[in-house]
């Protein structure tokens, strides 16, 4: 296998900011829609009698992104396990030092953003990704063979553990709370914590983001690695098309044939993420793999302002969840409640046309961040 020049070396870690700058719009769009548009919150299936095609199709979408984001940090661990100009080096103590910012940031930072108070802790898509990151530092001297059955076996048997739940006054509860059923955790009468991104399934995917790491290393040509990311992309939807068509395994809840073709296509698609089914990830995670692939062939102008996007993804995270807290407060002070107490927009194109606007708005100080970030020198820049 010939080395790749660093230029081409450098295209390929371009297409994985290029495609967490795109999650990351996608992500933008959801949380507008959270914001300005609870008032026709989903639920998780999505109940299609009540569900409008343009607000299934934007929650649709908006499924691509926490997988998207926990398999590139596996793929990222392994990046900084083997560097291009070095020696490899564990990256258990950055993993762990990363992993546990991420969940006291998710306590803290984040949760006041969501609600702007503490009588709940919402533990979510950060909480999700920190705790993982943790697991993969445990396991992370394991072999890859040792790894990828690991993930593999997670990813493809949990949906087995459904049967099994606790209430809330069983041993036992609270673990599996955090592993694989969503619910209210360490009941007091200060403070409620609610774990709502069971984390088994995702420790899954960080690992079997850093099992596929290799395929961006030098000894990868260009050639090779395509086939293992269209492969594996469409391997991903074929299992999808047969397990989820014939409704053999794999989704709690089985497709229905509609009134109408396009309710037959949304009952198909209408996934679980809480926690994620294995349809789920195989649908999403095959569409982010046929995607890196695409997108090593956009534009150098087009890909560099979607990458910018990608290149600070903490920083956007944080910024944008503050941005439609303060928006949120002054459009409801302004304009008063519309739909009871809430203040919402009359249709989802508003909520398109107001994530358009922010991308734009959010575009410039994202870039500075990212420039500043990829400039300093210091240490804890680096986790933002």
């Amino acid at each position: 296998m010939n080395a790749m020049s660093p230029s081409v070396l450098k295209k390929r870690i371009d297409s994985i900011d290029i495609m967490r700058g795109i999650v990351m719009l996608i992500m933008l769009l959801d949380h507008v829609r959270e914001r300005f548009f609870y008032h026709q919150q989903v639920s998780d299936p999505m109940t299609l009698d009540t569900t409008s095609t343009e607000l299934f199709v934007s929650r649709l979408a908006a499924h691509f992104c926490a997988p998207v984001f926990v398999f590139l940090t596996g793929v990222s661990a392994w990046l900084y396990s083997h560097p291009l100009h070095g020696a490899p080096r564990s990256a258990r103590s950055f993993l762990i030092k990363r992993g546990l910012f991420l969940i006291a940031l998710e306590c803290t930072v984040i949760t006041f953003q969501w609600m702007g108070n503490y009588q709940m802790i919402w533990l979510q898509v950060i909480w999700a990704i920190g705790v993982s990151m943790l697991a993969l530092a445990a396991l992370i001297s394991l072999p890859r063979t040792w790894l990828a059955a690991i993930g593999i076996a997670i990813v493809f048997g949990h949906n087995l553990l459904t049967p099994i739940t606790f209430a809330p006054d069983e041993w036992g509860y609270t673990l599996w709370a955090i592993l694989h059923e969503r619910g209210n955790i360490l009941p007091n009468d200060l403070i409620g914590i609610r774990a709502s991104y069971p984390v088994l399934p995702w420790i899954g995917v960080i690992l079997l983001g850093y099992v596929l790491g290799p395929i961006y290393s030098a000894s990868f040509d260009d050639k090779q690695r395509h086939r293992w990311l269209i492969g594996l992309g469409l391997l991903c939807f074929v299992l999808f098309a047969i397990l989820r068509g014939l409704n053999i395994y794999g989704e709690t809840l089985d497709w229905q044939q509609g009134e109408s073709l396009s309710m037959t296509i949304k009952s198909i698609f209408n996934l679980t993420k809480y926690p994620p089914s294995l349809a789920f990830l195989l649908f999403t995670l095959g569409g982010m793999l046929l995607c890196l692939r695409a997108l090593e062939s956009v534009k150098p102008q087009t890909g560099k302002v979607l990458s910018t996007f990608g290149s600070a993804p903490m920083f956007f995270y944080i910024v944008h969840l503050y941005l439609l807290l303060v928006l949120y407060q002054l459009a409801l002070n302004l304009c008063g409640p519309n739909y009871g107490e809430l203040y919402a927009f009359s249709s989802m194109s508003y909520v398109w046309l107001m994530t358009i606007v922010l991308a734009v708005l959010l575009y410039f100080p994202t870039k500075r961040f990212s420039q500043y970030k990829h400039q300093s020198k210091q240490a804890w820049i680096k986790y933002l």
